[in-house]
């Protein structure tokens, strides 16, 4: 029976010693965006950013001010107005709202709170 080797590896290196697999480094590499994408699918998820802030439904209708059934209604909505979102939003918790959109390789982001209180535009006639 041999004695096993009693060398300290600190966890780097052996991470870097198994990643040298290339097998193994693309199995890694396919759980980590199969990991990505469920996360892009729970921030989509508006019933997760509500447990997320340990709220219920009935507590957010509460601060919206309408029914448990209007918050079950929005949460599984596919479409919904900003200013809708923002509420939501807020009445679950959220400190900031925003949307990140890349355009033309330009990251920009606007931020809900901005758009909710901004003056309506005027119609040109």
């Amino acid at each position: 029976m041999t004695e096993p080797d009693k060398t300290f590896v600190r966890g780097n290196e052996h991470l870097d010693r198994l990643l040298a697999d290339p097998e193994l480094a693309g199995d890694v590499a396919l759980a980590h965006e199969a990991a990505e994408e469920m996360d892009r699918a729970y921030a989509m998820n508006l019933a997760m950013i509500r447990k997320a802030g340990q709220m219920t439904q009935v507590e957010v209708a509460k601060k919206l001010g309408v029914g448990q059934a209007v918050v079950s209604r929005l949460e599984n909505r596919s479409d919904m107005l900003l200013s809708t979102l923002f509420d939501y939003l807020t009445a679950t918790g959220a400190e900031s709202a925003s949307i990140v959109v890349t355009v033309h390789g330009r990251r920009i982001e606007l931020d809900l709170a901005q758009l909710r209180n901004a003056p309506s535009e005027r119609r040109s006639a």
